[in-house]
């Protein structure tokens, strides 16, 4: 048996996470720290971690303008701006779009490149540090090295990230996500449990990640009746911690088919990240029960729940999706995906026909 498992990035977990380890978010004397719109200000967090900067005497200054699906270009100008300030480490506050941008940002700060150059790791000036203090309970970008961005230039969402990327620390505290409307809750919560099912399914699973995944899916499981009923508030601390276990998973896995496959219906159509993959889980579940039954039963036996179960929880989140991909369309994003490197540890046929096949489980007219 050989494996290896690498996760440099120091957790601390519960209430009050950030005004407890002040010192252990201080990472230098000047921070850079990027959050979205609201986001920061709503759930406390912000508020919080400015107040244990000030307490350890670190200069700061402060960018609230993270958007949905960060592009490179802004990540690119935010990261020159860091400089400008003299950053010497970056916080990253939010949901999975503030905390990836922040990768990218210490990234610009620290190396004067241009934009495709992101995706080429490995950095001359390395990486400035980064501290990670997610709001949502979904990506786990909290404790992985990865990093998604919108590249208009190829026009489709893509990786970066290595070991450099991992933040050096990652405050979680559930009270930040009390707020959260239910919407949000279920999209970021199923991105979470999608995370430990592809983690576990994936052909790089090893035992380490394999004790990570089948943990959280047997805590989401218990997670699955609330989030349907929009019963939250008992769930919320438990959604956090399965999003932080799947991030630990997916840090040595990486993801597989379904989340290649949902990228173009969030870049083209703007579904929610979470919601994408769930459009296309039941495709994906058709692909391993073909190629890989004994595998994905064993994942179905942690989450106590069928295929068809499991596929129905996944409809109840996209009802609401008026979604109708053309024909045109439909080819373009299997030729798409066929291409992204997921696709190498499905473990099922990767190439685009068999990938159109699948998209069309998904939009069959």
């Amino acid at each position: 048996m050989n494996f290896s498992f690498e996760l440099p990035t120091v957790v601390r977990f519960g209430r009050g996470a950030v005004r407890e380890n002040a010192k252990l978010l201080a990472l230098g004397k000047r921070a850079f720290v990027v959050t979205g719109a609201n986001s920061g200000r709503k759930s406390g967090a912000l508020g919080d971690a400015l107040c244990a900067l000030s307490a350890e005497g670190v200069a700061y200054e402060v960018y609230e303008g993270i958007g949905s699906n960060p592009n490179v270009s802004a990540c690119r100008t935010l990261g020159q701006r860091a400089r400008a300030f003299g950053a010497d480490f970056i916080v990253g506050i939010g949901g999975g779009s503030p905390l990836d941008a922040a990768k990218a940002i210490a990234v610009f700060a620290a190396n004067e490149i241009d934009e495709q150059r992101l995706f080429q790791y490995g950095y001359e000036n390395g990486v400035l540090p980064i501290a990670a203090i997610p709001t949502t309970s979904g990506t786990g970008s909290e404790v992985t090295p990865w990093s998604i961005m919108t590249d208009d230039t190829a026009k489709t969402k893509r990786s970066f990230g290595g070991t450099l990327t991992f933040p050096r620390v990652a405050l979680l505290d559930p009270t930040y996500t009390e707020k959260l409307p239910r919407a949000i809750t279920f999209d970021t919560g199923m991105d979470a449990f999608q995370h430990c099912f592809e983690s576990y399914l994936s052909m790089r699973a090893t035992p380490a990640t394999d004790a990570l995944c089948l943990e959280a899916l047997k805590r989401f499981s218990h997670c699955m009746q609330p989030l349907a009923e929009g019963k939250l508030e008992g769930i919320r601390e438990e959604l956090m911690l399965i999003s932080m276990l799947g991030g630990m998973a997916i840090a040595q896995t990486g993801t597989t088919l379904m989340h290649a496959m949902g990228y173009p219906l969030t870049y083209f159509h703007d579904v929610p990240h979470g919601r994408a993959n769930s459009l296309v889980l039941p495709a994906y579940v058709a692909a391993l029960d073909a190629y890989r039954p004994e595998r994905l039963r064993e994942a179905l036996n942690a989450l106590g729940v069928s295929k068809d179960k499991l596929c129905d929880f996944a409809r109840m989140h996209t009802d609401d999706c008026t979604l109708h991909p053309d024909e045109a369309a439909l080819q373009f994003y299997a030729e798409q995906t066929s291409r992204k490197d997921p696709m190498a540890t499905t473990g099922v046929p990767g190439d685009a026909a068999s990938i159109y096949r699948l998209y069309r489980i998904v939009f069959p007219d």
